[in-house]
């Protein structure tokens, strides 16, 4: 079995997993600015939360992997700090929306109505205060916290640590997910009814 001692994933995991709360209703993220923070009000639960090593999504200082949710996007209200907000690239797939003072991501929307997942914006949980969002499912894009710079020999003792915490390592998305980006593109193209 790999070594995980030592090992770090991400601060809200690392030291295990905090249950979500059935019919949580809510509540509010915050950059990380010391005053004046942007603040999104998020109104309900999250849902297929996990920690994800692709190099877009923010990650907290010092953490491998990232921490991301989804919400409806008709549930998320920027609530103070609008004119601080920026997006980073408006020419990927998600537009994050970052503090431009601070570089926290406060939420990612796809605007392509073509795209699997609109309708729903990427969150980061761990930016509230309020306590009961669901918890991470597994862990997406593993090989590529390779790209940001973590040499490949720590790999085995990574995915053996996300195991340990319950969260399947994969280097997509997760089974159920990929089938729904499947199943969005088999409806588009014929190959399954609409």
């Amino acid at each position: 079995m790999a070594d995980t001692s030592g090992v770090k994933i991400h601060p809200a995991v690392d030291n295990g997993i905090a249950a979500g709360q059935s019919g949580f209703a809510g509540g509010t993220l915050h950059c990380l600015c010391s005053s004046n923070p942007v603040r999104v009000t998020l109104k309900g639960q999250t849902a297929h939360n996990h920690v994800c090593g692709c190099t877009k999504c923010w990650k907290p200082a010092g953490a491998v992997f990232s921490q991301v949710a989804v919400i409806s996007r008709d549930a998320v209200e920027v609530t103070q700090g609008a004119e601080k907000l920026e997006v980073v690239n408006r020419d990927a797939p998600i537009q994050r929306h970052r503090c431009r003072d601070c570089g926290t991501h406060m939420y990612g929307r796809i605007e392509n109505k073509d795209h699997p997942f609109y309708g729903l914006d990427f969150v980061h949980t761990e930016l509230s205060d309020d306590t009961g969002w669901s918890a991470p499912e597994f862990a997406a894009f593993v090989s590529s916290v390779i790209e940001s710079g973590v040499d490949p020999s720590r790999m085995d003792g990574i995915r053996a640590r996300l195991r340990q915490l319950g969260l399947e390592p994969y280097d997509a998305l997760s089974p159920p997910l990929m089938d729904a980006i499947a199943t969005h593109i088999a409806k588009r193209t014929g190959a399954l009814p609409a």
